[in-house]
């Protein structure tokens, strides 16, 4: 397969500009200002649109018929220019197998899992998971961690009020202790927590991530006034990443444009991309990518942020991420649309904006999805 004459933006390579690019066996073969057609079996024009590293969400939920949140990874990833997801706590330790079984080596889109702390996951928005300590099994946690590693990259906990009740500071403490145990990332999620900011970041390590980091709440990176906490600071400095994860209540536009303006970018840009938010505010990445255009990162950090930067984050970069000759040949054919433009936040507060991302078609480990392949 050829694809001809795109705008490639590889922020991996420090690359913008027209390039054709080969791939062979799955695997990107050539990037070259000029391959020629006869060469291909397949070409596929790319003229006048940008073709990047096929775009990874860090923060999704896709554990669908099981999980109160779930979507159907294909159509609403794949089909939208994203090659590789990570469920972020949808299964635990107790319905992993299925979400395996029956998500993750089912679907053409590339999943891996943050395992939730709660061994039941997200089943239910009428019961917080972690309200009931019987489920934190930080035993049982770590035996699934093991059992599935090329499926668990991390741990995922959500620390609001009431999703562990009185439990916040026993669950993080056992949350802590799986990370520990297997050495994978601990994701935090820190909307109105019964624990601080402060605290939450102390329990955290390099290579650990802070999720929903644009939302407003006393337990976010803002304070009172309005200033990028210290704890904020210190955290970045000593490794910690902070995650968009826009979701249906965690991006509001006043507290991304008071962080940025602080230089405190994101390091990574997720959707959060589920049920509840599929329809709106979200819709998909690169709606979120969009915002952040309008909010001040040029075209490049911001697709930066959506594919060298997770796969950094993952340990993965060179196999995803890029299109560096060798690498896996996962693609996303973007067109970068000029006109007028309303984005909405988590808080139904809208930006007017003058360009936005839409999604043409994804190669995934090279074979060839547009859009329409999955409409009903």
């Amino acid at each position: 397969m050829l694809v001809k004459g795109g705008t490639v933006i590889d922020p991996a390579q420090d690359l913008h500009a027209v390039r054709d690019v080969a791939i062979a066996a799955g695997r990107i073969a050539a990037l070259d200002r000029e391959i020629y057609e006869e060469t291909a079996q397949t070409v596929i024009d790319a003229a006048g649109y940008l073709v990047t590293p096929g775009l990874i969400d860090l923060h999704v939920h896709v554990w669908w018929g099981v999980s109160h949140f779930g979507v159907e990874p294909d159509p609403t990833c794949l089909a939208r220019g994203v090659t590789t997801v990570y469920d972020t706590g949808s299964s635990g330790a107790d319905t992993f197998p299925g979400f395996k079984k029956y998500v993750i080596d089912a679907s053409a889109t590339r999943i891996k899992a943050f395992l939730h702390v709660s061994s039941q996951g997200l089943l239910t928005a009428d019961v917080g998971e972690l309200t009931d300590l019987r489920y934190a099994d930080v035993d049982r946690a770590v035996r699934t961690c093991e059992a599935y590693r090329d499926d668990i990259i991390g741990v995922k906990i959500r620390m609001s009020k009431g999703l562990v009740g009185e439990n916040g500071r026993e669950c993080l403490n056992r949350a802590c202790e799986i990370r520990d145990a297997t050495g994978l990332p601990l994701m935090v999620h820190p909307n109105a927590s019964p624990v601080s900011f402060d605290d939450m970041m102390d329990a955290l390590q390099p290579g650990d991530i802070v999720t929903h980091c644009f939302h407003q709440s006393d337990t976010g990176i803002l304070d009172d006034s309005g200033a990028v906490r210290p704890a904020a600071r210190s955290a970045v400095e000593d490794g910690i990443l902070f995650d968009v994860g826009h979701g249906q209540g965690s991006f509001v536009f006043d507290v991304a444009e008071a962080a940025m303006s602080q230089d405190f970018p994101p390091d990574t840009i997720s959707s959060d991309l589920h049920v509840y938010n599929l329809n709106g505010p979200v819709y998909d990445l690169v709606t979120t990518v969009s915002k952040f255009l309008f909010l001040g990162l040029s075209l490049e950090e911001a697709i930066e942020k959506v594919t060298a930067a997770p796969a950094r984050a993952m340990g993965v970069l060179g196999e995803i991420g890029t299109l560096r000759p060798g690498a896996k040949a996962d693609m996303a054919i973007l067109e970068l649309k000029a006109g007028s433009f309303e984005f909405t936040d988590t808080r139904d507060r809208t930006r007017q904006a003058g360009q936005k991302l839409e999604a043409v078609s994804t190669i995934r480990a090279g074979r060839l999805y547009a859009p329409s392949a999955f409409e009903d």
